[in-house]
């Protein structure tokens, strides 16, 4: 399923590893009013995309405790596709 990040194209994550977490705050996305914090590299910082930490609409609860990070902020390497 393609997701929408603050820079274009993202991806929906269950867990993510070498990442920290900001303070979560209320923000209106484009599938409403979520609570999100904002995730960012353990090694350079830049901030990567955020974390589901509330979903106020019934719809979007499946979101809740999952990560979003940008297409723009992924590296590939090792030949995955």
């Amino acid at each position: 399923q393609s997701f929408q990040g603050s820079q274009g194209r993202a991806y929906l994550f269950n867990s993510v590893v070498n990442v920290g977490c900001g303070p979560a705050e209320e923000r209106v996305l484009l599938t409403g009013l979520h609570a999100v914090a904002d995730i960012y590299c353990e090694n350079c910082k830049t901030t990567l995309g955020w974390k589901y930490e509330h979903a106020f609409e019934s719809s979007q609860k499946y979101k809740e405790g999952k990560y979003i990070i940008e297409l723009a902020h992924m590296i590939k390497d090792n030949g995955w596709d």
